[in-house]
């Protein structure tokens, strides 16, 4: 039995992972006659409750964040740490039914959200390590999915950007980012900010410092919400926002140093955009190069099926 292509979604809480597995499922199998591929989506996501993709296997038929809430008293993070660590401890389970799946099938698994098992608990790099070791190290990249909204804002889209390094450094995969949400954000804003040639030049240009007039007067309404030993002072305001400022530029800059963070924008509403990310995403594992291409006969015959 070969080993099967496995992309691994992963992306803050809400970020729109299970639409972008939908619609990902729906575009293989709209595809031309040559290029058709039934995509199999995995739910790992143990605290998920709705998803309007077609589930290849669950892991609520394993465990869930309900039962251990009702079994164990724990909260909701507790108890997807919980889960998640028991999978660890039952990996038998994954490998049962990822050895339904041969080397010309195609995987997406769809992760669940809490950031903090991609960062400070080893829970996903363990489950990871586990895929390796089965022979999946050539077949695997992790899709970080965020929401477009953090590019309109430069303080969210360097925060944003530094989640997306951290997961990729964390999970040692090939990897790409996408931006969900694109058809509920202004284009232009979104170009605006990722036709920028690096991060210290989009916060020199949008940020909220002393030299970008705009922005800082726009936050002026908000003055109130700073500590009053803040505001008690001019000069004190001052240097405070002297220091968040070189710290943030300190921040683009290792960004900047990297050249590791780039974004796909992903529109559901075009299929050209749709079209595009899964070519990015191929192209990142190499898909396709060892495959025959179908033709069309044969993909009438398995459709007709």
């Amino acid at each position: 039995m070969g080993r099967c292509v496995i992309q691994l979604v992963t992306g803050p809480a809400g970020s729109g992972k299970s639409t972008y597995c939908h619609i990902m499922q729906e575009h293989g199998l709209a595809m031309g006659p040559k290029h058709r591929r039934r995509i199999h989506v995995v739910n790992l996501d143990p605290a998920a409750e709705h998803f309007r993709y077609e589930v290849a296997f669950d892991i609520r038929d394993l465990i869930s964040v309900d039962d251990v809430m009702d079994e164990l008293q724990l909260g909701p993070n507790g108890s997807l740490v919980y889960c998640m660590e028991y999978l660890l401890q039952n990996m038998d389970w994954l490998a049962e039914n990822l050895d339904n799946y041969d080397d010309d099938e195609y995987l997406i698994i769809d992760c669940p959200g809490q950031i903090e098992l991609y960062t400070h608990i080893p829970v996903m790099n363990k489950i990871i390590d586990q895929l390796r070791s089965w022979g999946y190290s050539d077949k695997m990249l992790s899709v970080f999915v965020i929401d477009a909204t953090f590019v309109t804002d430069p303080a969210k889209f360097i925060s944003g950007s530094l989640l997306a390094l951290s997961a990729m450094i964390s999970m040692q995969l090939p990897h790409v980012n996408v931006l969900s949400k694109c058809d509920l954000v202004e284009e232009a804003s979104m170009e605006r900010v990722l036709e920028m040639e690096s991060a210290l030049q989009l916060w020199d240009v949008l940020g909220n410092h002393p030299g970008n007039r705009g922005a800082a007067s726009s936050l002026q309404s908000f003055q109130h919400l700073k500590p009053n030993s803040m505001v008690s002072s001019e000069g004190r305001t001052n240097d405070r926002e002297a220091k968040w400022n070189r710290l943030t530029e300190a921040i683009c800059s290792l960004l900047d140093d990297y050249s590791m963070v780039g974004f796909v924008p992903l529109n559901i509403n075009d299929e050209d955009s749709i079209s595009h990310v899964l070519a990015t995403v191929d192209h990142a594992i190499n898909y396709g190069e060892d495959l025959e291409v179908r033709g069309a006969d044969y993909d009438d015959g398995v459709e007709a099926e």
